[in-house]
Formats: structure tokens, sequence, C-alpha cells
């Protein structure tokens, strides 16, 4: 039983340390440095601007994929409450996020042409 642990944990540690000897590489060269374009040097820079539309409405998707998971229990949870508490609950919810809503729209993060 110890010689199997002893090998479990022995072996990948020296396999991994006769790989790492042997292949060794080198930690900055020309081809590591520039982007890979099928084997040509690039033409361009690697770095294209970044779209900070694209981003805000990846951002919004996210907090709507949260708010869907927030909604979804919300008619399991009818039984455990008293119905005026669940509709007080369930509408300022729903309130908060329509003003989230409302506020986005406002601020223009849903227009993706500008």
């Amino acid at each position: 039983m110890s010689l199997i642990i002893i090998l479990i944990i022995v072996l990948p540690l020296i396999l991994i340390s006769i790989n790492s000897t042997l292949f060794k590489k080198d930690l900055i060269s020309r081809e590591k440095m520039s982007p890979f374009e099928c084997g040509f040097d690039p033409k361009n820079t690697a770095r294209l601007p970044f779209s900070m539309r694209f981003y805000l409405i990846a951002v919004i998707f996210l907090i709507f994929d949260i708010e869907i998971a927030l909604i979804l229990p919300i008619p399991f949870i009818f039984n455990f409450m008293s119905p005026n508490t669940w509709i007080m609950l369930t509408f300022m919810f729903l309130m908060i996020l329509l003003g989230g809503l409302f506020h986005e729209w406002n601020q223009g993060a849903l227009n993706w042409s500008k």
C-alpha cells in the first residue's frame, strides 16, 4: 500500500523533472515574441484596438444571465411565503431590474451603432 502511494507521488515528479531538463526551451526568442500568422512575418501590429461597445454589451449580457438565474426560482418559493410578501418581493425585484434597464437605455449602452 505504501509502495503504491510512493510510486504515485514520486514517479510523476521524476518524469516532470526529466522532461523539463531534456526539453528546456529558450525563454525569449524572436519567434515566440512575434504573433503567429501561418509562418509568415506579420504585416501589421498584432494589437488591434478593442471595441468598448462590444465589452459593454458583453457585460450587460452577463448581467442579464444573472437576472434570469435569479428570476427562475421565484415561482417555486411561492409555497414557502405568504402571497402578499411574495408579490411585494417579486414586484420590488422586477422594479430594480427595470430601473437598471432604463438607466442603461438612457446612458446609450444598448445602442450598438453611434
